[in-house]
C-alpha cells in the first residue's frame, strides 16, 4: 500500500490536528471538575500519539495527492476521526462501541440524531464536545485541513474538491484552494461569534449560548436539553435561531462575496437564495395554516410561532424542536421530510440533495418537455444566467438516481429488520440528509436509542453516505478504485 503513503502522512497530520480541538472540553473538565478530566486527559494524549505514528511513519512520502489519494483521504478522515471522538462517550457515559460511533458521526456529519438520554445530566465537558464535534464538521474538517496543511507541504485542491458539497465543485471564490478554505471559516468564525453574543442576549446562559451557537450556524442540532430548543420557550431566542440557521442555509461562498464586496446584491444574484427562501415562505404558509385547521393549536399565532421554527430548523437539516410535530398530521412531517432533501443551498453547512441540483433536474424536466412537442428546438438549461454544462447535467441525473436508491434500498433493509415504514423511511432520509430527527420512533421527542445494533449501524453508514454526497463514498467502495 506504499502507493497510498501521502494519504497515510496526511491522515495522521489531520489526526494530531483533530486531536488539539480535544484540548477545549479537556481544559473545561478542569475548570468545572465535571468527572470527566481524566478520559479527556487520556483520548487526547491517544489521538495526538496515534496522529504522530502515522505521520512519522510516512514523514518522507511527499508526493502531491492526486483525485484518487482525495476520495480517499476524504473518506479516511470521516470513519477514522469518529472512532477517536466516540472514546469519550465509550470511556466516560460506558456506551457501546456501536452508540458511541453513532453519536461521533451523527456529531461530526451535523446531522444531530442523537442516541444519549439525559442530556441536561451530561458533564459540561461531554456536552461541550458534542458541539464542538458539530461545529467543526459543519463546514468540515478538509476545509480546515486545507487552510492549514500547505504550511506542512500537503497539497489540498484534491481534498477540497472531494468534501465541497454541490454540483459546482470546480468554481473557487479565490485563486488559492488555501485562500479559499480561509475565506470561508473566517465567514463561519464570524457568524458563530455573532450568533454567542445574539443568544446571550436574548437570555441564554453563555454555556449554553457556546453550545447552540456551534449547532446553529452549523445545522447540526445538538442542544444541551432532551427539550431542545423547546427548553427555553422563549420567541426572543427562537426567532434568533431561525435567522442563523437560514442564513447558514445559504452557500458560504455568496456570504464571501457579498461581505468582502461590501453588497447585498451577492444574494440577489445567487440563483439558489431566492428559491430557497420562497420555498421556506411558502412551506410555512402552507403548513401553518393547515395543522391551525386540522385543530393541532387553538389559534394562528400560535400555529404560526411553531410552524415557523420547526419547518425552518427541519428544513435546513438542523434538527431543533420546540415542540413534537411527530404529533402534528402525517402530512405536515413529511413535507418537512421532503424539505429536508433538497432545500439548502450548496456550500451551505446544510445536507440533502442541495437546491442547486433540484433546480437543474426540474430544468432538465422541462427541457425534456418542451422538446418532446417540439424536437427541433435548441433548449439549454441556464441557472444564474450561466448555460449548465452537460456533464453537469449528466452528474446531477445520475446523483439523483444513485439518491433514490440509496433511500429506498436503506429503507428496506431497516423495513426488513422489523421496523414499522413510518420509522424506517424516515430514519433513512433523516440521516443521508443529515437532519437527526425523524418520525415515529425516532421522532423529535425521542432518541435512536429504541434501534437495535444492526439499525444503527445502517443509519451510521447513511450519515456518512449523505455528508460525503454518496459517490466519494461509493467510488472508494467500488473494486476499480483499488486496482493499480
Amino acid at each position: 500500500m506504499t502507493r497510498f503513503a501521502p494519504v497515510h502522512r496526511a491522515l495522521g497530520l489531520i489526526l494530531m490536528l483533530f486531536g488539539l480541538t480535544l484540548l477545549a472540553p479537556l481544559a473545561l473538565a478542569h475548570l468545572v471538575n465535571d468527572g470527566a478530566q481524566r478520559v479527556f486527559d487520556e483520548v487526547f494524549l491517544l489521538t495526538v500519539l496515534c496522529g504522530t505514528f502515522l505521520w512519522y511513519r510516512y514523514r518522507n512520502c511527499k508526493r502531491d495527492l492526486n483525485v484518487r489519494d482525495g476520495f480517499l483521504l476524504v473518506v479516511l478522515v470521516w470513519t477514522v476521526l469518529p472512532a477517536f471522538a466516540a472514546l469519550p462517550f465509550m470511556l466516560h457515559l460506558e456506551m457501546t462501541h456501536t452508540d458511541a460511533y453513532f453519536e461521533a458521526v451523527s456529531g461530526l456529519t451535523a446531522t444531530g440524531a442523537t442516541i444519549i438520554p439525559g442530556l441536561d445530566q451530561l458533564p459540561m465537558s461531554i456536552n461541550l464536545w458534542r458541539h464542538l464535534m458539530q461545529w467543526l464538521g459543519g463546514m468540515g474538517l478538509i476545509v480546515l485541513a486545507v487552510a492549514i496543511l500547505p504550511l506542512l507541504g500537503i497539497g489540498g485542491r484534491q481534498m477540497l474538491q472531494a468534501e465541497i458539497p454541490g454540483p459546482m465543485k470546480d468554481s473557487k471564490m479565490t485563486p488559492r484552494v488555501a485562500e479559499t478554505a480561509k475565506g470561508l471559516w473566517f465567514i463561519y468564525f464570524a457568524i458563530t461569534i455573532a450568533c454567542i453574543v445574539a443568544y446571550r442576549w436574548a437570555g441564554m446562559g453563555w454555556f449554553d449560548a457556546v453550545c447552540h451557537a456551534f449547532t446553529t450556524v452549523s445545522l447540526g442540532g445538538f442542544s444541551t436539553h432532551d427539550a431542545s430548543l423547546g427548553y427555553f420557550n422563549s420567541v426572543a431566542i427562537e426567532w434568533i435561531c431561525i435567522a442563523f440557521m437560514v442564513f447558514s442555509g445559504i452557500n458560504y461562498a455568496t456570504h464571501f462575496v457579498a461581505i468582502s464586496g461590501r453588497s447585498p446584491w451577492a444574494y440577489a444574484r445567487d440563483p439558489e437564495a431566492g428559491w430557497f427562501v420562497a420555498v421556506l415562505a411558502v412551506s410555512v404558509i402552507i403548513l401553518a395554516n393547515y395543522i391551525w385547521k386540522d385543530g393541532v393549536y387553538e389559534d394562528v399565532s400560535t400555529a404560526l410561532r411553531y410552524t415557523v421554527f420547526n419547518v425552518i430548523s427541519v428544513a435546513t437539516t438542523t434538527g431543533y424542536s420546540t415542540t413534537d410535530y411527530g404529533l402534528w398530521p402525517m402530512f405536515a412531517g413529511l413535507w418537512m421530510l421532503f424539505l429536508c432533501s433538497f432545500a439548502t443551498s450548496a456550500g451551505s453547512t446544510g445536507g440533502g440533495i442541495k437546491m442547486m441540483r433540484a433546480l437543474l433536474l426540474y430544468k432538465q424536466v422541462y427541457r425534456e418537455l418542451v422538446r418532446a412537442m417540439h424536437p427541433a428546438v435548441v433548449y439549454n438549461v441556464r441557472l444564474g444566467g450561466q448555460t449548465a454544462p452537460q456533464s453537469v447535467l449528466f452528474a446531477v441525473l445520475a446523483f439523483g438516481f444513485v439518491y433514490m436508491v440509496s433511500i429506498v434500498s436503506l429503507t428496506l433493509v431497516l423495513a426488513f429488520t422489523g421496523l414499522d415504514i413510518v420509522t424506517a423511511f424516515s430514519a433513512v432520509v433523516a440521516s443521508v440528509n443529515n437532519t437527526g430527527p425523524g418520525l415515529g420512533l425516532v421522532g423529535p421527542s425521542t432518541t435512536y436509542q429504541v434501534l437495535e445494533d444492526f439499525q444503527t449501524w445502517i443509519c451510521t453508514f447513511a450519515m456518512l453516505l449523505g455528508r460525503l454526497e454518496i459517490f466519494t463514498l461509493l467510488v472508494v467502495l467500488t473494486p476499480a478504485f483499488w486496482r493499480k
